[in-house]
């Protein structure tokens, strides 16, 4: 399971969270979720930062229902996501979606690792 993800332990500002920054086999269903949060329960986390070269390229398609399934499975366990991803993938109704999901405390895209970071950890 966890050969297949290149992720790192990060301690910061005494928290502790997941970085997954790609995956040999993308990110695509709901037990590729279950593997990520499972990785975040063995390192007593909830904090997960996750770049977008670890999703697979329909996660960006909202009509695929891949990035919804994805993020609700990450909800149902309490996981706290922050995702970082290129501007350019922000486009069309992906981008509305982006939006309308950066209102809620769950869930959050950025352009930027420093900007994600800061999210994720704040109280």
């Amino acid at each position: 399971m966890n050969s297949r993800l290149n992720y790192q332990i990060v301690e910061q500002n005494n928290k502790t969270y997941v970085e997954c920054l790609s995956a040999n086999a993308l990110l695509a269903t709901e037990q590729d979720a279950v593997d990520v949060i499972a990785i975040c329960f063995e390192n007593n986390t909830r904090l997960l930062l996750l770049h977008s070269k670890a999703l697979s390229a329909d996660f960006f398609q909202l009509r695929s229902g891949i990035a919804g399934q994805l993020i609700q499975k990450f909800v149902n366990y309490q996981v706290k996501i922050a995702l970082v991803i290129e501007e350019k993938l922000a486009e069309g109704r992906f981008k509305e979606w982006v939006t309308e999901s950066n209102r809620g405390h769950h869930f959050s895209v950025f352009h930027h690792v420093a900007e994600a970071e800061s999210w994720l950890l704040q109280s």
